[in-house]
């Protein structure tokens, strides 16, 4: 895969083609218009400069809605690089935008996998002072292979799910050398992004891969966490009938109560005419699993690595033909015919555009003030995982409602006082 190479005001950068950046200078506008949030804590930044002096790196998905938030950290006074958190998943004009707006960005669409650590390491080659993740990558490769750097690092960031579940395995092995804000754990972020925004642009990603019918389809959506249910939601919206596997009794029986069916997935495959993983989890559709469906039946993931579905087994066990972008057909021994989309990655970032930009707003105004905190407070934190504090995640949270024109209660003295006594009786 073919990357550019150069000098963005200053800094170094790895991009497919810096001609692109005209294209992407309006797609960040277009973003920009959608994420007030960002916008506010943008225009305290320039003011404020709390970044100066600092460098940030980030891995995260190179999308028009990263970039939003990149440029609000370099208006903050950092000095800011940036690699893709996932092969498929760069918008290659905003790469270039990004490039030719001082952020040294290491990031094109399609990067083979020892592409993508080398992006991963150029972008810690700015030897940052904090560290921005989604899916944990960037901070394994600091605590493995660059070493070197952890003395300097004063705290990072995780936005998913993922991520968060492998650095607190790392912290509970004593191995996390720094402390980390699960952003992911943030009401503003995973009651919305998660929910709402997987919701839409899962579906978004499966209907431009395949322009398919959803009305009347049964649709196995395999993980009932903050994103399966948003999922779930939207789906049955659209008319189709809906079928939950989870490994978790507390979020089978929320499923059930939310008046979905729930199953064993050796069950649904059965029955099913469309799959979608968002566990992180390994394996959970296998090879036995795809010769047990329907002939035509469709596999995606919306979860974070494209290790839900086994594509190598499968692809090793079947005849494959490229049929639409983003769509391969699988044919079994039996004769049957089963098709994977993106290649078992991010379905919505790779077949669509990811999460609306009004959604991101608020999970990147995590990310801009957990980056702000943790500058002033890591020599309070322990090595950890931490949760950005709750007057933070609620100033978001009234920042977006004031952009959205919506009033809502304050309490009244009374009534705080009341909340904050024991003495009160019924």
């Amino acid at each position: 895969m073919p990357a550019g190479g150069g000098s963005a005001s200053g800094g170094n950068y790895t991009i497919k083609d810096i001609k692109l950046a005209a294209q992407g200078e309006k797609n960040l506008a277009w973003a920009a218009r959608e994420m007030p949030v960002v916008a506010s804590i943008r225009k305290d930044f320039e003011k404020t400069k709390p970044f100066k002096g600092t460098k940030i790196a980030a891995c995260l998905h190179i999308t028009k809605e990263t970039g939003v938030l990149l440029l609000a950290l370099k208006a903050g006074g950092a000095e800011v690089s940036g690699c893709g958190s996932n092969p498929l998943s760069t918008q290659d004009d905003v790469a270039a935008a990004l490039a030719k707006n001082g952020i040294q960005i290491h990031a094109a669409r399609g990067v083979n996998n020892k592409e993508y650590y080398q992006n991963v390491n150029s972008a810690l080659d700015l030897e940052p002072d904090i560290v921005i993740d989604d899916g944990a990558d960037l901070i394994t490769m600091v605590h493995t292979r660059r070493t070197n750097l952890l003395a300097k690092i004063k705290g990072g960031m995780e936005e998913t799910t993922t991520g968060v579940i492998r650095l607190k395995a790392m912290a509970a092995e004593q191995k996390l050398k720094f402390p980390v804000i699960a952003v992911n754990d943030s009401e503003t972020k995973h009651l919305f992004d998660n929910y709402y925004g997987t919701g839409q642009s899962t579906i978004d990603g499966i209907v431009r891969a395949t322009n398919v019918m959803l009305a009347g389809k049964t649709v196995t959506v395999a993980g009932y966490g903050d994103c399966g249910a948003g999922i779930a939601k939207v789906l049955r919206g659209l008319g189709s009938r809906v079928i939950v596997t989870e490994i978790n009794p507390v979020r089978a029986l929320k499923a059930v109560m939310d008046g979905f069916s729930v199953a064993p997935m050796t069950e649904a495959v059965k029955i099913s005419d469309l799959f979608i993983t968002v566990t992180g989890n390994i394996n959970v559709i296998t090879l036995k699993h795809v010769q047990a469906m329907k002939d035509g039946a469709i596999i995606c993931n919306s979860g974070h690595f494209n290790v839900e579905i086994a594509v190598d087994e499968i692809n090793k066990a079947t005849k494959t033909t490229q049929i639409r972008d983003n769509m391969v057909e699988h044919k079994l021994k039996n004769g049957k015919s089963v098709f994977v989309l993106a290649e078992g990655r991010l379905v919505n970032l790779a077949a669509a555009e990811g999460h609306p930009s009004a959604v991101m707003d608020t999970s990147f105004a995590n990310q801009a003030l957990a980056s702000q905190y943790i500058l002033k407070n890591h020599t309070n934190l322990s090595p950890d995982v931490h949760i950005l504090p709750t007057h933070l995640d609620q100033k978001i949270a009234d920042i977006k409602l004031g952009a959205m024109n919506i009033k809502f209660d304050k309490l009244t003295k009374e009534q705080a006082h009341y909340l904050s006594s024991w003495s009160h009786g019924t």
